[in-house]
């Protein structure tokens, strides 16, 4: 409460001292203060800021594409990655020309037409010519724009009821991901958070026919050539399911199922052996041998060498471990997929040993009741 109080007269105390100045400034009579109005050479030295800032933000852009631009995503690893970033690139060069023209225009002319003693500036109250050309052409560009990202949206968005795909879940939570397979049938037993229980971790309806083949995993295989329908759920809050080599991304959203489809046109391994790549790598591991060497002389273990591998990553900030939440996603050609999917187990078949009994010692299974009686033969005998 004391120092409510003290901050309460501090406040007032400036207040009162702002009031006085006021005061001592209407006593100076036939006093005029022009140290607020710009003159000549004040003037000149606003218009030559300007082009010194117009010549700072470009230079600083081309430093940017110089020092940054090998760090940008480089070559689609989906079939649709081309239409992505052929749509991103399009807008690109559009907003880098309009940015360009505009900014030096609005530069240029704040220099030419800066502030002289005696000059009147020319203005008009309107015109429709100018308000029909600045209206009717960035409306024309964005209608452009937006047909062709409708187009390519449509493209990638469309699934084929008739198209031979593989069906795979996508369940989110904090802070891992999940992945389900529909199995042979390439239909998803349903779930619900509710039927959530011990190794069943994604709520699936067990007594469901399309889930008894369902096979749950923890790192992402898909095949080369085909055609992958992902379906996205998440148990907890608003997620999203982001694979930047693939040019793709969907929202996972708890109560509801969204989806997404692509197909990937490099295996991991060949992804791995494009140019652009080894290079980045060798770079890469440049890096973490220079840092390896300072945490070796600290006395802490050296960093492994980096080995490049797809991703998927969440891109909402979903949490304190956010940053953390990754999956490795491994593309195998077509036979290796299905080797790898063969030798893993079906949930129902986890289940089914999570919940079998559990054997005791010398290898005779038993039960609590057994066990129970066991225990009271023993201590008769005892007596």
């Amino acid at each position: 409460m004391t120092s409510l109080l003290i901050i309460i007269v501090l406040v007032l105390l400036a207040i009162a001292l702002w009031q006085l100045t006021k005061i001592f400034d209407l006593t100076q009579v036939g006093e005029v203060d022009d140290s607020q109005i710009a003159n000549d050479k004040d003037n000149n030295i606003q218009g030559y800021l300007m082009f010194g800032f117009l010549a700072f933000l470009y230079i600083f852009t081309i430093y940017g594409l110089i020092k940054w631009g090998s760090l940008v995503l480089h070559t689609p690893a989906s079939a649709h990655g081309s239409d992505i970033d052929n749509l991103m690139n399009v807008t690109w060069v559009l907003i880098f020309i309009v940015q360009a023209i505009t900014q030096v225009l609005v530069h240029y002319f704040s220099f030419k037409y800066r502030g002289k003693q005696g000059q009147k500036a020319l203005f008009f109250s309107d015109s429709t010519k100018l308000e029909v050309i600045w209206s009717g052409i960035p409306a024309v560009v964005l209608a452009v724009l937006i047909l062709f990202g409708l187009y390519a949206w449509t493209n990638i968005m469309f699934v084929d009821e008739e198209e031979e795909t593989i069906v795979v879940e996508v369940y989110a939570q904090q802070f891992k991901w999940t992945a389900r397979y529909a199995g042979p049938d390439n239909v998803l037993g349903k779930a619900n958070v509710r039927l959530i229980d011990g190794v069943n971790t994604l709520g699936v309806d067990m007594s469901d026919p399309n889930a008894q083949d369902d096979i749950v995993v923890s790192e992402l295989h898909i095949p080369k050539g085909k055609k992958v329908h992902f379906k996205f759920r998440s148990q907890d809050v608003l997620h999203s399911a982001y694979f930047p080599h693939f040019r793709a991304q969907m929202n996972c959203v708890p109560g509801m199922v969204t989806e997404f489809a692509f197909e990937p046109i490099y295996t991991s391994a060949e992804y791995r052996e494009l140019p652009y790549m080894v290079k980045k790598v060798e770079t890469i591991n440049a890096i973490r041998t220079k840092k390896s060497a300072e945490l070796v002389a600290n006395g802490q273990p050296a960093l492994d060498p980096y080995t490049f591998d797809y991703l998927l990553l969440c891109n909402k900030i979903c949490g304190a471990s956010h940053y953390n939440m990754q999956m490795k996603v491994v593309v195998d050609t077509p036979e290796d997929y299905k080797k790898w999917l063969s030798d893993k187990p079906t949930l129902v078949q986890e289940v089914k040993a999570a919940n079998a009994p559990k054997p005791v010692e010398g290898g005779v299974e038993t039960d609590s009741t057994k066990a129970k009686d066991t225990a009271a033969i023993a201590k008769i005998a005892m007596k």
